[in-house]
């Protein structure tokens, strides 16, 4: 399991510390009976034992200073976890090659409208069958701000919580989510338009979709319009769910953080 080899690592690095220290070599366990998302980290029972014979200062170490460090294992990793998993690295499996499809769904909160257009011989870059994702969503905040978020280095980092690469210029760099999403501006209209030349670690080598994000003004909030064209057959579902959980959900908590810091 994932979560036994983090902790496998994590034991080794507290282990050295305390060799180079004393020069001695303790042997024991770390076991974390409910590992869950819906569980807070700080709230994760973390059970320390030592093999039959060995001296408790292991032990000790490890209820203290190592506790600390394990549950900072578990962060990382919880987010990592979710990263790859709506990033499509766990697959659907009724993705139907050249399945014609046409839905359209009413959802609650912000979102307006969620509709998928897929064509079964759009073909971009890598020869594969790909679809094109229409999403629209409505964000408390003026267009010029909203669109500040997609180009400032310290507000992509904000909101999704890694360190990015963003050169905010036609032909500049784009890299987040820890490498997991990369590309490229294509064109950038200040305040109104973006494109980017995008793709996701897990898709096929040299795969890119093209995203435009178009911002319309609606004086204190704004329409955000996404068009992701490109987008691999089987990816389609955790690429949607990629950009409402990690882009829009994320977004809006920027902005409500921003507005109860200004209150």
């Amino acid at each position: 399991r994932n979560d036994f080899l983090i902790m496998h690592l994590r034991i080794r690095y507290v282990n050295t510390g305390t060799v180079k220290e004393s020069g001695e070599k303790h042997k024991g366990s770390v076991e974390i009976p409910n590992l869950s998302e819906e569980n807070e980290v700080d709230d994760t029972e973390i059970n320390v034992s030592k093999k039959k014979g060995e001296s408790d200062v292991l032990k000790d170490l490890m209820r203290t200073e190592g506790t600390t460090k394990v549950r900072e294992a578990l962060r990382d990793y919880l987010k990592a976890l979710k990263t790859e998993f709506t990033l499509g690295m766990i697959l659907p499996t009724k993705a139907t090659v050249g399945q014609e499809l046409a839905t359209e769904r009413k959802l609650s909160g912000n979102t307006m409208q969620d509709s998928v257009s897929p064509q079964s011989l759009d073909i971009v870059g890598v020869k594969i069958p790909t679809v094109k994702i229409l999403m629209r969503e409505i964000f408390n905040s003026p267009a010029d701000e909203l669109y500040s978020i997609f180009t400032t280095k310290e507000l992509v980092q904000k909101f999704s919580k890694c360190s990015a690469v963003i050169e905010a210029e036609k032909g500049g760099k784009l890299q987040m989510f820890d490498g997991c999403v990369s590309g490229e501006y294509a064109e950038l209209v200040p305040s109104q338009r973006i494109v980017l030349k995008w793709r996701c670690q897990s898709w096929p080598d040299e795969h890119y979709a093209t995203v435009a994000l178009n911002f319309k003004d609606m004086a204190a909030q704004t329409e955000l319009q996404l068009e992701c064209k490109g987008v691999p057959v089987s990816n389609e579902d955790s690429t949607r769910q990629f950009w409402k959980k990690q882009y829009f959900e994320e977004i809006h908590i920027l902005l409500q953080q921003s507005k109860d810091t200004m209150e």
